[in-house]
């Protein structure tokens, strides 16, 4: 399946780029960071602590066994905060 993904602050300054287009055998958001992990050492560091990312699919937050079965994008960000 073919899957927008974004990537917000720190996340994209790691990777390189606000966005990508990844064809994915992944049937949930875990699944989707095992795989963008593997695909280079930039990913591989935006990915390697994920208590310090959150992460939405088509804009709804989820947890990492969220499924994403048709799903249009999926986007990482740091948690946010606020006051």
């Amino acid at each position: 399946m073919k899957l927008d993904v974004l990537y917000f602050a720190w996340l994209r300054e790691r990777i390189g780029k606000p966005r990508e287009r990844v064809d994915t055998q992944a049937t949930t958001v875990g699944d989707l960071v095992a795989e963008l992990a593997a695909l280079d050492d930039w990913h591989a560091a935006a990915f390697a602590d994920m208590g310090a990312v959150r992460c939405a699919v088509d804009q709804q937050l989820a947890d990492l066994d969220a499924p994403i079965a048709g799903a249009r994008e999926v986007a990482f960000f740091p948690p946010m905060t606020g006051g």
